[in-house]
């Protein structure tokens, strides 16, 4: 008997990784429809005395579901940490708001104190920012340090509604003496836009208290840019700044490179691939070089960045002692530029530091820049356009697809480039490429090597959005186009491609040491759908299912996905 308890511990322990202070559901990829299927979680949640967090990643929560658990924090008064991203997969957009609203106000009745709330991954849209609104502007949020919304789809509405629910947990905190101090703030690839980056810049300036701000990939201008600059100032213990992939050009680099000027504390400045132009990065570097005392890292990558700005941000950063990374990568330096950069950091020992500028784009022509510029700011103008006719939530998440669509047409700021898409992937860099984009993929991959199909193919499914039906189409037709081109190739070795596939995602040892890519749901996602079209050799099912099948950590955060992928691999298996 003794015997038979000390093993249903251990096994419990195993299922819920319990920690000081936490139950971890983690990556169990649990389906919790109803209250009956969260019976466990409720009694190990009333039984933990002293609960501070509890997470929930890679598992699906119905309302009812949610319901019940809230139900069992509500007397849940040490309750601090919300670790919830990806944890709505397949649900219905509807649900969501009264499950985030049930908990939310369950912490609201234990009087919990909050400091790290991640919702991250949830891809729930405006609707979902309201369904945290209340918690947002509550007594518990007044201790926030970390809010974490990577990848949720907010959108402008949803942006402007979260901008103001912190705004006004500013306020009513600040009134009771403890004014809210937000640390981290998360929210890259939203589609936030100038008008959703702006609100936020307001709600930033009013904190004051940020130390790390990560944006990335959110359609931001120079409008939007300029505000966020504005805010930063006001945040002088700001470590890390990570705006990538959105669209500086030089009067957005400038306005940053001002604001730069009043954070001593900065160490991570990420601005790749924003277009910053040769004048925005000389502002950077003049900045760079009075100032910056402790930066790390700097990343001006992509930036249609010239060899006389390039050798400007070298010599900025000669006496940064602790500089430990400069990336120039993708700039219009040419081979000559890249030659003399080299040479400048060689001189003061600091050659170490540049990344590679393997994927250079050469010297530019005398008439791109002031084209691009003319055309960037036409797109600045049918953005504002658009947004103005907006007249509520729904019809703006379609507007805002098609906004992404105008404002970045084939002649727009960038020429379509496969070769920056592989090399950097976003969402809008394979939009922009076009009609076309299947075929150019296929005629830039070498499919006579597997490997580099197989790198390739993870590459393109690392932005597939299963909420997005134009960048999920574009993803799945490019992966067919070319795969169907890959298989059809006489000397093409699809084994050597599942092999290199498996070494990539983590699943296999590889001889040669190469390094495993970070795997997404994407990956798996996309996968899936290959598997099942009568290109994929079926005698490679069996060998992708034995694989899939294995503990690996790599895979935990992608848990739904794995066990979607696992199923249709059993099904194409028993089919054949």
């Amino acid at each position: 008997m003794a015997t038979d308890v000390v093993a249903q511990l251990a096994d419990s322990l195993a299922k819920t990784g319990v920690e000081d202070g936490e139950l971890s559901y983690k990556g169990q990829g649990r389906k919790l429809d109803d209250a009956k299927s969260v019976e466990e979680i409720v009694k190990e949640i009333q039984d933990y005395e002293g609960l501070q967090a509890l997470r929930l990643e890679g598992n699906t929560v119905g309302v009812a579901a949610a319901q019940a658990i809230a139900k069992a924090l509500e007397n849940k008064s040490e309750f601090k940490c919300c670790y919830w991203s990806d944890m709505f997969t397949g649900r219905l957009r509807s649900e969501i708001p009264p499950a985030l609203n049930s908990l939310g106000d369950a912490l609201m009745l234990a009087g919990a104190k909050l400091t790290v709330l991640d919702l991250s991954d949830n891809a729930f849209g405006p609707d979902g920012v309201k369904g945290i609104e209340r918690l947002l502007k509550s007594t518990a949020c007044y201790t926030l340090q970390e809010l974490r919304l990577n990848n949720c789809g907010m959108g402008i509405g949803g942006g402007k509604i979260l901008a103001a629910a912190l705004t006004q947990c500013h306020k009513k905190s600040s009134a009771e003496g403890s004014p809210l101090s937000l640390k981290l703030f998360v929210a890259g690839r939203n589609r936030l836009e100038n008008d959703g980056a702006t609100a936020l810049a307001q709600a930033f300036q009013l904190m004051g208290s940020l130390e790390e701000v990560h944006m990335p990939q959110n359609g931001i201008n120079h409008s939007g840019v300029t505000a966020l600059a504005t805010a930063m100032q006001h945040n002088p213990n700001l470590r890390i700044l990570n705006l990538n992939d959105n669209t500086f050009s030089e009067k957005g680099a400038i306005a940053m490179a001002q604001a730069l000027t009043h954070l001593r504390s900065i160490q991570v400045i990420n601005f790749g691939d924003c277009l910053v132009r040769p004048a925005g990065a000389i502002a950077i570097a003049k900045t760079v070089s009075e100032g910056l005392p402790i930066l790390k890292e700097l990343n001006l990558s992509f930036g249609e960045i010239t060899e006389e700005a390039a050798l400007a941000v070298a010599q900025a950063v000669e006496d940064k002692d602790q500089l430990e990374k400069l990336d120039l990568n993708g700039n219009c330096l040419g081979e000559d530029g890249c030659k003399a950069l080299k040479d400048a950091l060689e001189g003061i020992n600091k050659a170490d530091l540049l990344g590679s500028l393997s994927d250079d784009e050469g010297e530019p022509e005398d008439d791109d820049e002031d084209e691009d510029e003319d055309e960037e700011e036409d797109d600045d103008d049918d953005d504002e356009e658009e947004v103005e006719e907006e007249e509520d939530v729904e019809e703006e998440e379609e507007e805002e697809e098609e906004s992404n669509k105008l404002s970045t047409p084939a002649s727009g700021t960038r020429p379509p480039d496969v070769s920056s898409f592989l090399s950097f992937p976003s969402p809008d860099k394979l939009l922009r490429l076009g009609a076309k984009r299947a075929l150019l993929i296929e005629q830039q991959v070498d499919v006579t090597d597997a490997a580099k199909t197989a790198e390739a193919f993870l590459k393109i499914a690392s932005v597939y959005k299963e909420e997005n039906n134009d960048v999920k189409n574009a993803v799945l037709d490019s992966i067919d186009a070319l795969l169907k081109k890959a298989f059809s190739t006489p000397s093409f070795q699809g084994y050597s491609f599942v092999s290199s596939l498996l070494v990539l995602l983590g699943l296999l040892k590889s001889e040669d040491k190469v390094k495993p890519v970070l795997v997404v749901p994407g990956h798996l996602q996309a996968l899936e759908h290959v598997v099942r079209q009568d290109y994929f050799p079926r005698e490679n099912v069996a060998v992708l299912e034995a694989f899939m099948s294995r503990n690996n950590k790599g895979l935990d955060s992608c848990c739904n996905a794995r066990n979607n992928l696992q199923s249709t691999l059993q099904r194409v298996r028993s089919e054949s």
